[in-house]
C-alpha cells in the first residue's frame, strides 16, 4: 500500500491502527516511515542520523567511566567512575552486567552535568536512561548496531506519543515527564530489540510509566545534577524490570495512552514549586540550603 503524504498520530492506539491500516508489520518501520512522510527526510539520512546517535551515545559512556567526572558545585563526585571500580572488584550485588548499567547510566548523566556531549533521550536531565540499559542489554545479547538504531526508533516513538499526549518536561509535569519518559521509551526498546511484540513494547513502556507517576522534579540548588543523577539509575533499572514483564507475558491494564493521560493530569495538579522552581521537596530541605549557600559564596 501506498503511504500518505503525511502519517498523524494521537497516540499508541493510532499506530497500531496505522500498521493495520497500512500494512506496516513493525514498529521500526512504520515510526521510520511516520519520522520521514512527517518531516520530508529520506529514510536513508534518518538512518543516518540516527547511527550517529548511537555513536554519540557510546562515546558519552566510554568519556564518562574514563575518569571521575566532578562539577564545580561539588554535587557530582565521580560516581559512575567509582562505581565501575566497585564492580571490576567483583562487588556486585547481583552481576557485573547490572552493575555494568548502572555505571553506564551514572556516566552519561554525570557528563551531561559536567558539560559534556550527550543524546537528549528525551531530554538531558533524563539522558543516562536509554544508552545505559539499552547498551547494557545489547552487549549481552550480542545485538548488533542495526539493531540498536531500529530500537533506538521504537524508543523515540514513545517519546513522539508522550509528547502529543502530555510533555516531556519537568517544567510542565515533574520529573515523570523526563525520567519517567525515558524510562517507559527505555522499556519499550528493550522489549522490542529482544523481539517483543507492539503489545508487549506497549505493556513495557506503560509498566514503566506507571511506576513513576507522580514524580517530582526538585532539583538541589537549580541544578540538573541532585537529585537528578540517581534518578537516571532508577529509571533505567525500572525499565529492564518492566521490559522483562512484559516479555514474560504479563501485560498492561491501563493503555499506555490513558497512562500517559494520568501523567499529564497529575503533572498539571502539581504546585510550581515541584515542577523545576526548587522551591519545594529535596530541594528545600535543610541540607538543600546549606548546599545552596555554600555554591553561591
Amino acid at each position: 500500500m501506498t503511504l500518505p503524504k503525511r502519517i498523524r498520530i494521537k497516540g499508541w492506539n493510532d499506530v497500531v491502527k496505522q500498521m493495520k491500516d497500512l500494512d506496516i508489520p513493525d514498529l521500526y518501520v512504520f515510526f521510520l516511515s511516520y519520522e520521514a512522510k512527517n518531516t520530508e527526510t529520506s529514510e536513508a539520512s534518518l538512518i543516518g542520523k540516527m547511527h550517529h546517535h548511537l555513536k554519540v551515545m557510546k562515546e558519552s559512556i566510554e568519556r564518562g567511566l574514563q575518569e571521575p567526572n566532578r562539577t564545580k558545585s561539588g554535587l557530582i563526585q565521580g560516581g559512575a567512575f567509582h562505581m565501575k571500580q566497585f564492580t571490576q572488584k567483583g562487588a556486585s550485588l547481583l552481576n557485573k552486567s547490572f552493575s555494568n548499567m548502572i555505571s553506564r547510566v551514572l556516566a552519561v548523566a554525570e557528563l551531561n552535568a559536567c558539560m559534556g556531549r550527550i543524546v537528549a533521550s528525551p531530554t538531558a536531565g533524563a539522558c543516562g536512561v536509554l544508552p545505559g540499559a539499552l547498551m547494557t542489554i545489547a552487549e549481552n545479547h550480542g545485538k548488533t548496531d542495526e539493531e540498536l538504531v531500529k530500537s533506538l526508533f521504537v524508543a523515540g516513538g514513545i517519546g513522539e506519543i508522550i509528547a502529543l499526549r502530555a510533555s516531556l518536561s519537568g517544567s510542565t509535569h515533574g520529573c515523570q515527564a523526563e525520567v519517567g519518559s525515558a524510562s517507559a521509551m527505555t522499556a519499550g526498546a528493550l522489549a522490542y530489540i529482544m523481539g517483543g511484540s507492539p503489545l508487549i513494547v506497549e505493556s513495557a513502556a506503560a509498566f514503566a510509566l506507571k511506576n513513576i507517576l507522580g514524580l517530582v522534579c526538585d532539583p538541589v540548588a537549580g541544578r540538573v545534577e541532585l537529585p537528578c543523577v540517581k534518578r537516571n539509575v532508577m529509571g533505567a533499572c525500572n525499565a529492564l524490570a518492566c521490559a522483562e514483564m512484559a516479555l514474560a507475558g504479563i501485560t498492561t491494564l491501563i493503555p499506555l495512552d490513558e497512562v500517559i493521560d494520568a501523567m499529564a493530569q497529575i503533572g498539571n495538579s502539581m504546585p510550581c514549586s515541584l515542577k523545576e522552581t526548587s522551591q519545594g521537596g529535596l530541594a528545600v530541605s535543610p541540607s538543600a540550603q546549606i548546599i545552596k549557600n555554600s555554591i553561591l559564596l
